[in-house]
């Protein structure tokens, strides 16, 4: 498989130093403006009621926000994955800092309900450079022995980003409201931004030889590759991803509840047992793929516990001890799987498509993003809290027969630094 895309390259001074230290810096600061990414994402949320306060508007209208959010990303990430091969990630991903700290100061400002959605629809367009520019820069600058692990702090990244939020925007908006929050978040994301451009001298650019042009059919060079069986099937792989662990995230709680009684204080602890054990399941499973090619034997192994754990969720009333232990322990397996996501969609990626190639199997977290909440929703509203945590097990085994049938890569694929 092959692409007309241009090759990633380092400025020269950055490649003339020592290798380790220039990956670290690398690797820090992809993973800081990762973190910013995963604040814009969660930052609504813990912030819903004092914002329809706000507008007077119902709970259904703020969340118009999030949809729009997840809309724009979803039809844009893509786009957004052949600019960063075409212009480089470097100016898209400072680009995208900007504009998501704009979107959110406007969410802030501006008067009007409509305003705020508007701008919701901009943070999303914001969103759609991260995946792409991230693992493009990873990809191009990190030695393929330590990949796995820069993945995985990326990953770990996101999900710190996700767990202080909310306790950081709260405490932003009881000194200051929640449009002090917001503006919190707005300046955290323009001082990223600025880091980049003062520091973005060791990221990689776009090499283009004097006078050449782009080849003529490169966008359908881009989607022949797009639409090639191996990147729709990680395109499932990440869908069948969002769709089970968005069932876990927002409806365990909710579910638990309504199937076995659980208290609202053992449900929420369980949770954020699964959630905090996840973040550090990232970092043993960054281990785990630089030692293994088997990536998707380690995925096996954590989606056989996962589905295990819902499964147990959803049929046996556990004592709380239990149950947090239990959803920890799936959290842990549920981590260890992403660093060797990652490295399978990096196998078959060529070099100067990893944009495009990310960008596209990421979109597969925004459309589990806007299905997910309405199928499980749904049911809920139908009395039937039991067959949210079936449908999980559902996409998990889902999610695993697309891992385990994957075509092996054939050789060793040379990576452009």
């Amino acid at each position: 498989m092959s692409s007309t895309s241009e090759p990633i390259g380092l400025p020269a001074e950055a490649a003339s130093g020592p290798r380790w230290s220039r990956e670290t810096k690398v690797i820090a600061l992809i993973a800081v403006a990762h973190f910013v990414s995963h604040v814009h994402i969660m930052l609504l949320p813990p912030l819903f009621g004092e914002v329809r306060e706000a507008f007077g508007v119902s709970y259904i209208q703020i969340g118009l926000a999030l949809t729009a959010f997840n809309v724009a990303s979803a039809l844009l990430q893509t786009p957004a994955g052949f600019l960063v091969d075409r212009i480089g990630p470097r100016a898209m991903l400072t680009g995208g800092l900007l504009l998501g700290a704009a979107a959110i100061a406007a969410a802030a400002l501006l008067p009007g309900y409509w305003f705020f959605v508007i701008a919701y629809a901009f943070l999303g367009v914001a969103n759609t450079v991260y995946h792409p520019a991230d693992y493009t820069i990873l990809s191009a600058t990190v030695d393929h022995r330590r990949i796995g692990k820069a993945f995985s702090i990326h990953t770990f990244a996101g999900y710190l980003g996700s767990g202080v939020t909310p306790a950081l925007v709260l405490a932003c908006a009881a000194v200051w409201g929640w449009r002090g929050g917001f503006l919190f978040a707005a300046g955290l994301s323009f001082t990223i931004a600025l880091l980049v451009i003062v520091a973005g001298s060791i990221l990689p650019r776009v090499v283009h030889k004097p006078g050449q042009q782009p080849a003529k059919g490169e966008t359908k060079v881009g989607l022949g590759l797009l639409l090639s069986a191996p990147i729709l099937r990680n395109l499932l792989f990440f869908l069948c991803m969002a769709m089970a662990t968005g069932g876990i995230q927002t409806f365990t709680v909710v579910g638990l509840e309504a199937i076995h009684g659980t208290t609202f204080s053992a449900a929420n602890v369980a949770l954020s047992g699964f959630l905090l054990c996840s973040a550090f399941g990232v970092l043993l499973g960054g281990i785990i793929a630089d030692r293994t090619p088997h990536h998707e034997r380690v995925a096996a192994v954590g989606f056989a516990f996962t589905s295990t754990m819902a499964i147990l969720m959803a049929w046996v009333n556990m004592p709380a001890a239990v149950l947090v232990g239990v959803m920890s322990l799936g959290g842990l397996l549920n981590g260890m799987i992403q660093p060797s996501r990652d490295m399978m969609v990096r196998a078959v990626t060529p070099p100067g498509s990893f944009g495009k190639v990310f960008g596209f199997v990421s979109t597969g977290f925004n459309l589990g993003g806007m299905m997910g909440p309405l199928l499980y929703g749904w049911l809920m509203d139908r009395g039937e809290p039991r067959a949210i945590f079936m449908i999980v097990v559902g996409f998990f085994l889902l999610a695993l027969v697309t891992a385990i049938t994957r075509a092996k890569p054939q050789g060793t694929t040379v990576w452009t630094r």
